[in-house]
């Protein structure tokens, strides 16, 4: 993994990042559906669980583009990283919690699918807050809320307003229209992603679904 610094006097982005980091420090959720529907069902077809290939679609658009993998290092330096790795939540049916277990991300699926299975094997059972460990600094949130299907989803927190990267929050889908549709929350940064970022996030995740032969 490696964190590329960026010139800020030299940056295109520069007064936008100021802007929205130093004058109006703000973030916004947007909140979408995913159409799921062909997906879902070669999915079925192949014994595939429908959640890490979620993961999988998300972290293959962070990795695109390096609006989504802007941040912070350690030492408060602004830069990106050369790619990321999702960290996702996991639920304990029997006491009602929640793990957080990270999977070191592969442009391939079938090798992704294959560490996801084997984290989850090993971890998926241990009852405490962070499961694995020696999490890299190069990974970026995502959650699940599979009881609800929500129409917007908000994250308030409450820190310096500095963290950079987008957070990932899916619901429940449903049925509807003969279509399944799965809603998508992501929490961005204004100081490093426009509404245009949005949307193309949005755009090219709909893409993967739509296209699944070529990566599933």
């Amino acid at each position: 993994m490696i964190f590329n610094r960026i010139d800020v006097e030299n940056w295109s982005r520069k007064p936008y990042y100021e802007h929205y980091i130093n004058h109006v420090r703000c973030t916004y959720s947007m909140t979408a559906n995913i159409d799921i529907t062909r997906l879902q069902a070669e999915l079925k077809n192949k014994g595939i669980k429908l959640y890490p290939a979620l993961i999988h679609m998300i972290t293959t658009v962070v990795n695109r583009h390096r609006e989504y993998r802007t941040s912070l290092d350690s030492k408060g330096r602004l830069g990106y990283w050369d790619k990321m790795s999702p960290s996702f939540t996991i639920f304990h049916d029997d006491d009602k919690t929640f793990s957080s277990i990270w999977t070191l991300y592969s442009e391939d699926f079938n090798d992704f699918y294959s560490r996801y299975l084997d984290d989850m094997d090993k971890y998926g059972n241990i009852k405490q807050f962070v499961v694995k460990p020696n999490e890299p600094p190069n990974t970026f949130p995502i959650s699940s809320i599979p009881w609800v299907n929500f129409t917007s989803f908000n994250l308030n927190i409450y820190n310096e307003g500095t963290y950079l990267l987008p957070i990932f929050t899916m619901g429940k889908y449903i049925h509807s229209d003969k279509k399944i549709l799965l809603p998508l929350s992501v929490q961005f940064h204004h100081a490093v992603c426009d509404g245009y970022h949005a949307g193309l996030l949005y755009n090219e995740i709909q893409s993967l679904a739509d296209h699944y032969t070529k990566w599933l």
